[in-house]
């Protein structure tokens, strides 16, 4: 597991945006083989989707090529509900670049039949060969996509009901009303995202300190979904000096001193 520490939040979207542009050109995608990416939403990844926007209009990076699957997608929601996280990533991504909406997956969450529609999800991964770069964030329990605490390693593209503790902080997307936060969600699996290639987890704030400290310095626990990362051949988890602060200096000090070296 590789885990690279940055100054602040801009730098590591910066850094996240350049490694994904870099991923894409030396993959040389084309129609029949594309770049397979996983995305995720909230506010973690905003800065993200702003640099590969802008690397796009200076004809650094295309997305004609790229296929995107999205992590989850609330139930109820209808895609032009202002919450949704169709919504969120066309107003905040793929808008502003050249993909073709054929290419972007995101789970129905106004679907009468969750069961094949996250069959469908799998099926349609595999299908492409498999995500080749899956960018995530993490909550502060420790959670990856909408795995909360808990959940099974082995897990594939489910229904999931949210933790108090999930719903309360995405509720600032909800003008801080918890009764407007949808109670339950499609995601994908632990085990759909450990099937990636590479995972990339960003995480930015002091309030995700600790679940940095134990998917970083604990052993690999249910109880923190992104301990699982301990697992990953390819796995990157890059943080902000905030989102570090519970880490041992030892620690810091040890990531520290081999990215200097690369």
């Amino acid at each position: 597991m590789r885990v690279i520490i940055k100054d602040n939040s801009v730098d590591c979207s910066t850094w996240v945006a350049g490694y994904i542009a870099y991923s894409i050109k030396k993959a040389k995608p084309t129609a029949k083989k594309p770049f397979v990416l996983g995305l995720p939403t909230g506010s973690t990844p905003l800065g993200v989707y702003k640099e590969l926007i802008k690397l796009y209009q200076n004809k650094k990076i295309s997305f004609e090529h790229v296929v995107t699957f999205n992590m989850d997608e609330y139930i109820g929601l209808s895609p032009d509900d202002k919450n949704s996280y169709h919504y969120f990533m066309h107003e905040n991504f793929f808008n502003y670049i050249n993909i073709s909406p054929k290419n972007i997956h995101i789970l129905n969450g106004l679907t009468k039949d969750y069961a094949k529609e996250c069959e469908d999800y799998e099926n349609a991964i595999k299908a492409y060969g498999g995500i080749d770069l899956m960018l995530g964030g993490i909550g502060s329990d420790g959670h990856i996509a909408f795995n909360e605490p808990f959940s099974s390693f082995t897990s594939r593209t489910r229904i999931k009901t949210l933790a108090p503790s999930t719903i309360k902080d995405n509720s600032r997307f909800f003008d801080n009303d918890i009764t407007k936060v949808p109670s339950q969600a499609l995601t994908i699996g632990i085990g759909t995202i450990m099937d990636a290639k590479e995972v990339i987890i960003m995480a930015t704030g002091e309030n995700k300190a600790e679940a940095i400290r134990s998917t970083i310095e604990e052993p690999i626990n249910h109880k923190c979904p992104a301990s699982i990362l301990q697992m990953h051949r390819y796995g990157i988890i890059i943080c902000d000096e905030e989102a570090v602060k519970k880490l041992s200096s030892p620690t810091i000090q040890y990531f520290k001193d081999i990215e200097n070296r690369i």
